[in-house]
């Protein structure tokens, strides 16, 4: 074997061992950090999980760009943990019917989202979703909003979501809650007055950092940005890149929970989970 094989071979090792190295390199920084918990059992509640319709990263005034929708692992993580706890879970979107799967490499994928891509019934759901139109949020125990880059075009300017939101608030005993993108759809809630339902709470979501850090900037709306805007005391967690960062916040009332970005599904659903058990 001469010396050039011995390199090429030499490379292409190095390169197949980084590839089987890279999901758990990437663990240990921080992506999807391992959530300890103790079992739930809500048998006899119910979780509505809401998902974008939106399917492709288009820059303002175009319509053409890369395919997007829900970064799945914002869903995949809490409907397997609510289904864990015996919680019955509907799956909804803005319109209802197909939600978009962002596109992700394998190093990305968390176990619950290849079990969820494997599973007819939960994909079934995913992909004949309800629209929110169609839903009671007071008959849900748990209302919880996923993310993905798709959320960045359509829950946050959904009138009928903030409407519903507020509903469930206000005739139920729901917790309302979401992950990186998803708390969008908390934006446009109103109480009573027709103030902001939000202002004032503590309340996270991707940051601005992680968007900027992703390169993904011409979306029409930024969590962070927009919860300052509706007068949330905005509270995150900052790594040396924020996607490797991880926070869950539950408000003083213990109505809202709201998690800083992908990491924070396991935590963001189970503290959901564990104020519903304590009602």
């Amino acid at each position: 074997m001469n010396k050039v094989t011995k390199l090429i071979l030499s490379i292409c090792i190095f390169i197949i061992v980084i590839a089987i190295s890279l999901p758990t390199l990437l663990h240990l920084a921080g992506l999807h950090p391992n959530f300890e918990s103790k079992p739930i059992n809500l048998e006899g509640k119910h979780a509505l999980i809401i998902a974008t319709n939106h399917s492709v990263l288009n820059a303002p005034g175009e319509t053409d760009g890369k395919p997007t929708g829900v970064f799945l692992s914002e869903l995949s993580v809490p409907y397997y943990d609510f289904v864990k706890s015996g919680i019955k879970v509907e799956i909804a979107s803005i319109n209802g019917g197909d939600i978009p799967i962002e596109p992700m490499p394998y190093f990305i994928k968390t176990k619950e989202d290849k079990k969820l891509l494997k599973d007819k019934y939960a994909m079934d759901k995913v992909q004949n979703s309800k629209s929110i139109s169609e839903i009671d949020f007071t008959e849900f125990d748990i209302i919880f909003l996923s993310g993905g880059w798709g959320a960045a075009y359509d829950l946050g300017f959904s009138d009928l979501l903030g409407m519903k939101i507020s509903e469930a608030y206000y005739s139920s005993d729901a917790i309302i809650g979401g992950v990186c993108h998803g708390v969008l759809g908390l934006i446009r809630a109103k109480d009573k007055d027709g103030n902001l339902l939000i202002t004032g709470r503590n309340m996270t979501g991707v940051t601005d950092k992680q968007v900027q850090e992703l390169g993904i900037t011409m979306t029409p709306q930024h969590p962070e940005t927009e919860l300052r805007k509706a007068g949330v005391i905005f509270k995150s967690n900052t790594r040396f890149r924020d996607m490797f960062a991880n926070l869950t916040i539950v408000d003083d009332e213990k109505r809202f929970v709201t998690g800083q970005n992908q990491n924070a599904g396991h935590e963001t659903a189970y503290k959901m989970m564990e104020i519903v058990a304590n009602q």
